[in-house]
């Protein structure tokens, strides 16, 4: 079976939709079904090697269940099991008089050619689609058909304490659809505000299951990634589904736009096709499975691998909007790269790439400390939240005893960070959260080191 691998996308112009046009939307967004075996874009004898492995791993099974397993449709597998049967690889048993009715049983002969097709790749499931299938379904449903307004940021945005001229900037950026960076210190909020901009995406987008470039499988859909609009199909819906005879191909899943977060643990090697010398064939790298969507790389220049060289992958893909990949045998191939990626750190730009890469990056914004105002009003929203009284009288103290008296600069995780800590001892000691003086010293105290 297909291996799974390891993200929340708001879509709101459908949601106001009645439910029936809301799906008929979805079809009309879908690649076609196909109905012929040279409509799928496959070779014959790929699709006959998936059906034999299937076969083979699941026992005898009904017409109708291929259908399911397989997401093709019957006219295209008839001819598949038609040309199965004449070359004796598996036979056919009726258990009435539909043609659905049949089962199909692998003979000796067909476990024998399973179990070498299997010795070439171990990928059982849904059919994947063509290579030119992905690249033309990835170009339909670009990002840069987005649209982000105002309305749209005040809403992904709202009860959020951010100043105004940043929240410009992440709107305009996401209007680009190009590269955005962010930098500033640790603390400042730069990846809760990277994080909502998921709630600027909008429409549905179809992944693939899968994509075979040479014969070879690339799985693509993550079910932790991509977050289906429909229930995927399942035996007991399979009949009424083709008795309406849908017309979406349902090698494709419609899904809210992905968003992929990865931060310190992202190595070079991530970012290439992974391949598994045991079940032979390839997961995705992330910014394949972030397509039409936002890929989110926090922690920029604490990966293990030299920052220099994780910005320097980036180039031709920033640059020209596609991304070269190559698979185990050599083969070189070229992925669209539609993709908004957000880089987040805490390190001065200039240490992490060169003005040629800076220049690449549609849009620098930088977010420091926050202004007295803001600092009060995030304290406040905390203390609404973890049922804390509030108190003018303990947030100037915070500001002007001990942010200003020892030159701490007004970070938006402060007052959080302290109003939690200052929760979390009134809970020990069993008595009422306060904002006064002895209990925020000792969440100060505990949460600042010292020399």
């Amino acid at each position: 079976m297909p291996k799974q691998g390891k993200c929340k996308i708001v879509e709101t112009s459908v949601s106001e939709q009645p439910p029936a046009l809301k799906i008929e939307r979805r079809a009309s967004q879908m690649p076609q079904q196909p109905r012929t075996i040279e409509e799928t874009g496959l070779s014959f004898r790929f699709l006959v090697e998936l059906l034999t492995k299937e076969l083979y791993l699941r026992g005898q099974m009904r017409l109708l269940d291929l259908v399911d397993y397989a997401r093709l449709p019957v006219t295209v597998l008839e001819p598949l099991l038609s040309f199965m049967r004449s070359e004796r690889m598996c036979e056919a048993v009726r258990s009435g008089g539909a043609e659905t009715s049949i089962s199909y049983n692998l003979t000796d002969l067909g476990r024998d050619r399973a179990e070498e097709f299997l010795q070439k790749s171990q990928y059982v499931g849904p059919a994947p689609v063509s290579l030119h299938d992905y690249v033309e379904q990835v170009h339909k449903q670009s990002v840069a058909t987005m649209g982000v307004t105002r309305d749209k940021l005040a809403q992904a945005f709202s009860g959020i304490v951010i100043n105004e001229g940043i929240l410009k900037q992440f709107g305009a950026a996401m209007n680009s659809g190009r590269a955005i960076f962010v930098y500033g210190p640790a603390g400042s909020g730069k990846t809760f505000m990277a994080e909502h901009l998921a709630g600027l995406l909008s429409g549905n987008v179809a992944v693939p299951h899968a994509i075979v470039i040479d014969n070879e499988v690339i799985q693509v859909f993550d079910p932790l990634i991509h977050q289906p609009i429909l229930p995927p199909t399942n035996g007991n819906s399979l009949g009424l589904e083709l008795d309406r005879r849908r017309s979406s191909d349902d090698r494709w899943v419609m899904c809210h736009r992905p968003v992929v977060k990865t931060g310190g643990e992202l190595t070079l090697s991530m970012l290439d096709l992974d391949f598994d010398m045991g079940s032979r064939f390839y997961q995705a790298p992330p910014q394949v499975r972030a397509n039409n969507g936002l890929l989110i790389i926090d922690d920029l220049g604490r990966q293990l691998a030299p920052a220099i060289d994780i910005m320097n992958r980036w180039i031709v893909p920033l640059d020209r909007r596609v991304d070269y990949l190559a698979l185990h045998t050599g083969k070189k191939f070229m992925l669209p790269f539609d993709v908004i990626v957000v880089f987040s750190t805490n390190m001065p730009p200039s240490k992490l790439a060169d003005e040629a890469f800076l220049r690449r990056l549609g849009y620098k914004i930088y977010v420091g400390a926050i202004s007295e105002h803001e600092y009060r009003t995030i304290a406040r929203q905390v203390c609404d939240e973890l049922d804390v009284p509030y108190s003018e009288t303990g947030v100037d103290y915070l500001l002007y005893e001990r942010h200003f008296k020892e030159g701490r600069p007004l970070y938006a995780c402060i007052p959080r960070d302290i109003i939690q800590q200052l929760r979390d001892i009134a809970r020990y000691e069993g008595v009422a959260p306060e904002l006064n003086r002895d209990m925020l010293d000792w969440a100060w105290n505990n949460y600042f080191t010292h020399d």
